[in-house]
């Protein structure tokens, strides 16, 4: 069981270390992607796996080295929510910062402009979800240093 649990750690950064490259290069390039909200989602989908394991290791008496471990196993569901209302909040923010109160005033708009609209709000909620996939391969990455999974 913990060799499992250490080779879905390996997905979770692989998954999000892809997601969050991919995520850099359409940020920088303000262009849409649909593999990366599916790298996102399947990142997302193994954070919940590991956790899930690393409880379940915990219930079966197997205690890692340290407390670190178990905070930095935590963390990324946290910061995959957080990131979650951020992108939310990111849509809004980007129609106020056009001075749009609703998304039917955009669709008013020519289509030109909501083109304009809709990739600066894409843009927005691509780089929260990048920044929430770094960050949660760092986390990942520490958790299975204190639990002596690498070197």
């Amino acid at each position: 069981m913990p060799t499992v649990h250490l080779v879905v750690g390996l997905l979770v950064v692989a998954l999000n270390l892809a997601a969050g490259l991919v995520g850099a290069w359409c940020w920088l390039r303000v262009t849409p992607s649909v593999a990366f909200w599916h790298l996102l989602r399947a990142g997302q989908a193994a954070i919940v796996v590991q956790l899930l394991l690393g409880v379940l290791l915990l219930a079966l008496g197997h205690a890692p080295r340290g407390d670190l471990h178990i905070l930095y196993g935590v963390l990324p569901v946290a910061i995959s929510f957080i990131a979650e209302q951020l992108r939310i909040g990111s849509a809004e923010a980007g129609l106020e910062a056009r001075g749009h109160q609703s998304a039917q005033e955009v669709g008013r708009l020519p289509e030109a402009e909501q083109r304009v609209v809709v990739l600066s709000i894409v843009r927005r909620e691509v780089g929260v979800m990048t920044i929430s996939c770094l960050v949660i391969v760092v986390l990942a990455l520490r958790a299975a240093t204190e639990a002596g999974g690498f070197w």
